[in-house]
Parts: C-alpha cells; structure tokens; sequence
C-alpha cells in the first residue's frame, strides 16, 4: 500500500508568508513590551508577531534610545566631518594644479 502526498506549488508546505512590519508598528509594541503591563505572550496575542520578536525589538529600542539625546552633537560631528572633506579636497585640487604647473615646466621625475 502507498501514499501519495500531492504538494501544491501556489502554498508553501505549512509556512506562512513573510510580513514586513513599518517602523512605527515595532516602535509601538516595543514600547507596550517596556511598560511591563502584559506579558510577551500577551502582547504577541494581541499584535500577532512571535514573543522572540517582542524581544528582540525591545533590545533593539533600548540600544537605540541614547542616540536620540545625542543629536547635537551628532550633527555637530558630522558638520566638522563634511567641512573636514570639503578642505581635503580642496586641498587635493589645489596639488593636482601645482603638479599639473611643474610637468608642464618640464620638472617631472
């Protein structure tokens, strides 16, 4: 006696599809997470995601929320960052002409 198994193409065998969830959606039950009111499998009922996921969004708000105090001087760094680039290739420029000057006086190596 033998069994046939007949797998159909258009469902993938007992996985449901991937969902992507916007930024703002993992902000709020990261954030339900840290209030502490219901438990992970609480909030996973209610939202429809994986407790593992729960966590792992938690981590990663409480690993991003001191960048958010920092924007000054972040933005202050990357402004002395851009005007350091700037300056450099200026600075470039300004070599390739006087190199450019000494070939064409013919004193190339």
């Amino acid at each position: 006696m033998s069994m046939r198994i007949e797998h159909r193409e258009s469902e993938p065998s007992g996985k449901r599809p991937r969902r992507r969830h916007s930024s703002a959606f993992k902000a709020r039950v990261a954030l339900e997470a840290l209030k502490g009111q219901k438990t992970l499998n609480e909030l996973a009922s209610a939202f429809g995601v994986h407790p593992v996921q729960i966590t792992q969004w938690k981590r990663l708000l409480l690993d991003a929320s001191p960048g958010i105090f920092e924007g000054g001087s972040a933005n202050r760094r990357e402004r002395e960052q851009e005007q350091l680039v700037e300056q450099l290739y200026q600075e470039i420029g300004q070599l390739k002409v006087e190199v450019d000057w000494l070939q064409k006086k013919g004193f190339s190596r």
